[in-house]
């Protein structure tokens, strides 16, 4: 981007603010707030990265400075557009599984021991981090989805490494009014992973291993409008096992393509058009209020109705 200008200070955008379009808050987590606040204030929509905050109350705050300035609030959870997670949402609309009884999901991976200068691994709590405000924003905004706020929440905060301030294997269980029970994993301390989805109905069961491919294309230089953009071959596909008109299936099912892109064009009809956000901030409070259930049952180790 040879034409961006480099500002040494977010002040500099308040003060000439009506040469800006939209302000993308991209920050550790700690400034989400302040400089969301301070972008609305300044009369500028704002797409914040996820979490929006660091507590409900703060993400409140927002949402309200949003309304009385009448300017646009969203945040980025991109991971609505997986491609993992756009077939279960396909399988689930389609009704190949029968009603839904357990939804199991995880983000796993092996780091042997804590990045010592890396803000995710701080403790302070305005720095939201550890993985249930990392991965646990993405996983826990999944389920509720596809399912609605849950009524009660149980978790496992657990500092697994030497060395850890922060949790770094970590289990949230959810229940839903619909009677569906979903069980979250995220943990960087698994040479193995588990599958990314397992789904389970009163017909049948879907399960799917693996990542979705846009982050790993961006990597390599790819780029979306690519032909193969959002895709992945034939042997990364899940497997549907399940039953219709007393007939067994069992098939691999084509992964639909992810598409980050989406987010965009969504935000950009939302801003020229007046479209609807492509994340409202009412979901991703539902999301918070479940991550501060989940530090309160881990803190107490009960259950947490919401």
């Amino acid at each position: 981007f040879p034409h961006a200008a480099i500002l040494s200070t977010a002040e500099d955008i308040w003060r000439h603010a009506s040469r800006y379009d939209l302000v993308v808050v991209a920050t550790p987590n700690r400034s989400h707030v302040p400089l969301g606040m301070a972008a609305l204030n300044a009369g500028l929509p704002v797409v914040i990265d996820k979490p929006l905050a660091a507590s409900v109350a703060d993400a409140e705050q927002l949402i309200e400075t949003s309304k009385s300035t009448g300017q646009l609030l969203t945040v980025f959870q991109n991971r609505r557009w997986d491609n993992d997670f756009l077939t279960v949402r396909q399988l689930i609309a389609a009704d190949l599984l029968g009603t839904i009884t357990r939804f199991e999901s995880r983000f796993e991976r092996y780091r042997a021991t804590p990045r010592s200068h890396a803000w995710r691994e701080f403790a302070a709590p305005e720095e939201a981090g550890g993985l249930l405000f990392d991965l646990g924003s993405h996983l826990i905004d999944q389920a509720v989805q596809l399912f609605g706020q849950p009524t009660r929440v149980y978790a496992e905060l657990e500092k697994r490494r030497p060395g850890a301030q922060v949790d770094d294997d970590t289990f949230v269980a959810l229940q839903f009014a619909g009677g569906v029970h979903a069980h979250l994993w995220m943990s960087v301390v698994a040479r193995i992973p588990g599958p990314r989805f397992r789904l389970n109905g009163l017909r049948g069961t879907y399960e799917k291993w693996g990542l979705d491919p846009q982050e790993h294309a961006l990597g390599t230089g790819m780029r979306p409008g690519n032909v193969n953009w959002g895709l992945e071959p034939p042997e990364r596909w899940g497997r549907l096992l399940t039953e219709t008109n007393d007939i067994r299936i069992d098939t691999p099912i084509e992964t639909l393509p992810g598409s980050y892109e989406q987010y965009y064009e969504l935000l950009r009809d939302a801003l020229i058009a007046g479209g609807p956000l492509p994340v409202e901030p009412d979901e991703v409070l539902t999301t918070l209020k479940v991550i501060e259930a989940a530090q309160q049952s881990a803190q107490s180790g009960t259950v947490i109705a919401l």
